[in-house]
Order: C-alpha cells, then sequence, then structure tokens
C-alpha cells in the first residue's frame, strides 16, 4: 500500500496532507449537494486503479463508506492544488507563501463553490499560495476600454442609480432617462475591476487544467469527477 495521495512532478504528495485537510473539513460542509461539483476531471490524469477490480470493491462498499471515499478524492483535488499552485509561485518568483494552517476550520462560501466549482473554490480557501497565483493572474490581465464600455452599455439595469430603483424605472424601457443611470466614468473603474476579475479566474483555470494533466493519483484519490472509477460524481 502506498503512503502517498498522488505523485506531482515525480514527487510524491502525502496521504497525511489530504488527512490534515479532511480534519478541517465538515462532513457535509457545502449542504448536501455542493460538496462534490467542480471543474472537469483533469485531462490525461491516470490512476493504479483497475476499473474492474475498482467496480468490485465498489460494491462492497456501504453508502458512507462510497461517499466518505468521495470526499477524500475531493479533498485530494485540493491538496494537489496547493501542491502545484506553490511550485508555480516558485517558478514565477513571486515572494514565499505561509503554510498551509492545519487546523484552521475550512470554509467557503457557497456564491464562490456556484462560481467557481467546490474543488477550486476549497483550494482558493485552503492555499495561500493559490491565493497569491489568483492574484498574480488576475494582475496581468488586460481589460480594452470597448470591453468595459460593451460591458456597460449591455448591462444597463445594474447601473440605475438609487433613486431610479425606487422608481422602478425598467432600465430598458423607453421611459427610462439618462440621468436614471450612473455615468459610465463613475462606473468604470467597477467594471474594468470586475472583468478582470473574471480574466483572471478563467487563467486561473486553464492554468489549473494544463498543470495536473500529468498529476498520477493513487487508488482511492482520484478525481471525483473522473469516470474511470463507477461511483464518479460530475455536477456543477
Amino acid at each position: 500500500m502506498t503512503d502517498h495521495a498522488a505523485v506531482v512532478h515525480g514527487e510524491p504528495v502525502p496521504k497525511s496532507r489530504v488527512d490534515a485537510l479532511l480534519e478541517t473539513v465538515p462532513e457535509r460542509p457545502i449542504r448536501d449537494a455542493g460538496l462534490y461539483s467542480s471543474a472537469a476531471p483533469p485531462r490525461g490524469a491516470t490512476s493504479h486503479d483497475d476499473a474492474a477490480d475498482g467496480h468490485r470493491h465498489n460494491e462492497a462498499l456501504s453508502a458512507p463508506a462510497r461517499a466518505e471515499r468521495q470526499r477524500r478524492r475531493w479533498a485530494t483535488q485540493v491538496v494537489v492544488a496547493d501542491e502545484l499552485a506553490r511550485r508555480a509561485v516558485a517558478e514565477r518568483g513571486l515572494p514565499p507563501v505561509p503554510e498551509v494552517s492545519p487546523t484552521r476550520l475550512l470554509a467557503v462560501a457557497e456564491k464562490d463553490v456556484a462560481d467557481l466549482g467546490s474543488i477550486v473554490a476549497a483550494a482558493l480557501a485552503h492555499s495561500p499560495a493559490a491565493r497569491a497565483l489568483l492574484a498574480e493572474l488576475e494582475a496581468e490581465q488586460h481589460v480594452p476600454e470597448e470591453a468595459v464600455q460593451d460591458y456597460y452599455d449591455r448591462n444597463r439595469d445594474r447601473f440605475l442609480t438609487p433613486d431610479a430603483l425606487r422608481r422602478g424605472v425598467d432600465p430598458f424601457g423607453r421611459k427610462a432617462a439618462p440621468t436614471d443611470f450612473l455615468p459610465f466614468e463613475q462606473a468604470r473603474q467597477a467594471v474594468a475591476g470586475e472583468l478582470r476579475r473574471a480574466a483572471g479566474r478563467r487563467a486561473f483555470f486553464a492554468w489549473f487544467d494544463r498543470a495536473r494533466a500529468d498529476v498520477v493519483y493513487a487508488a482511492g484519490h482520484e478525481h471525483p469527477g473522473d469516470p474511470a472509477h463507477p461511483d464518479h460524481e460530475h455536477r456543477h
């Protein structure tokens, strides 16, 4: 039996790191349905699990045991994200990041789960390195002025003045006046920031997908949405 959960760039990731994370995660941290929603399994990811043996083993497990195994697989992805982010931070020459707190209860907002999937949302909550990398990726994004103007023009309902909201003005109706909206110059900075954050998140997703493609997982630690094992879950 191996003592590692995964192998990242030839280096084993100890199971103890997954165990430590699980100690900080309630059994059902995001209600019943949200725990394993995530980005799709990494392309090219492999494990040592044999599909037929895995199916027979799965049939022998009780429902609580299968749920706990999925929880462990989910936690493995979060730990792998932290390991990959630490490597990326070092490769980029960014300032050193603090260690993960092994005792801090992991709290993940449901909105973040809805926006990011629970694996990425939990990785960002768990890993200082992941947060540092996301901040760096956000800072690298260039948002064209045309994109800011286009967003402002297409989302007029988001820029109604407080008075127009109180009066129930229809932002797309003919009776809406220019004075019912915040001027573009007042909204510009917030819009650009929002678009930059969205672009940074997309860049983070793309980085994570590429970075974990060659990770090798030990049996029982595969991605919870990996269709190679019979009790996979992949929902958003």
